[in-house]
């Protein structure tokens, strides 16, 4: 997919973008920013709205992997951007809206995209505002996926992970063959302590702490779009798509 190009400059730490084109773009790309706690399932829909929009997936937490297995010269807001993260402290917002302006020729994609992971704060959104002014392109929709905290529990404690190789079960949705050992390497399963109850309950308090005044801020924009993320990823699916429709013409 032509979008892939454009994807690959942003992780791709400043290189510059390819501008030919394997497949025209659409004649009304999608430029979506998508929210959601973990493990709400907001990776396999952002999958499967880039499939369906031919629109480019961006997410900052991909710049970030790909820095750590990057040997060459960083550029110098992800230099400054992993300088915070190894001494494990939380990078300024002006620093990582310095990493997205400089990728910002990926966020003027003519296929569209798909925004994961920034904004975060109304700070970095009124930022965004700017460097879309800049590339002469406006945000059609903030996707908010929703789930009620018990079910989110539901979700994330169900998961067991192999000790060996790291495989992912669940205990209802994606069970192993045998009970507690990992079909692919025969080892023991295990449930982490960040899928713990427990665990699950002080991280959505505090994403929801964190994010609130973000939504509300697109609320007050009336570019909000709250998508139930309860059922199949199919059900959320329909239920996105047919939100784009309603409101934005999309999809």
């Amino acid at each position: 997919m032509s979008a892939q190009k454009y994807r690959c400059a942003w992780i791709g730490l400043g290189e510059d973008v390819q501008t030919s084109a394997m497949v025209p773009p659409p004649a009304r790309p999608a430029r979506l920013i998508l929210l959601g706690a973990p493990g709400i399932g907001k990776g396999t829909q952002a999958e499967r709205l880039g499939a369906a929009l031919g629109a480019c997936q961006l997410s900052t937490g991909d710049i970030f992997r790909a820095a750590k297995a990057f040997k060459g010269k960083l550029t110098p807001a992800l230099e400054a951007a992993t300088g915070y993260m190894v001494r494990g402290e939380l990078v300024p917002d002006e620093t990582v809206v310095d990493l997205v302006r400089e990728r910002k020729a990926s966020l003027a994609c003519p296929y569209g995209f798909l925004l994961d992971g920034f904004p975060r704060t109304v700070p970095q959104a009124e930022a965004l505002d700017g460097i879309l002014r800049e590339v002469n392109v406006r945000l059609d929709a903030v996707l908010s996926y929703v789930l009620p905290i018990e079910k989110v529990i539901e979700r994330i404690s169900g998961r067991r992970t192999c000790r060996n190789c790291k495989a992912v079960y669940h205990v209802v949705a994606m069970p192993p063959k045998r009970e507690g050992i990992c079909d692919k390497c025969g080892g023991e399963l295990f449930l982490r302590d960040d899928d713990r109850p427990e665990t699950i309950r002080v991280r959505m308090a505090a994403y929801d702490a964190a994010t609130r005044p973000l939504t509300e801020f697109y609320r007050a924009r009336n570019m909000l779009l709250e998508i139930s993320a309860d059922g199949d990823a199919d059900a959320v699916f329909a239920r996105t798509i047919r939100a784009l429709r309603d409101t934005c013409g999309l999809g």
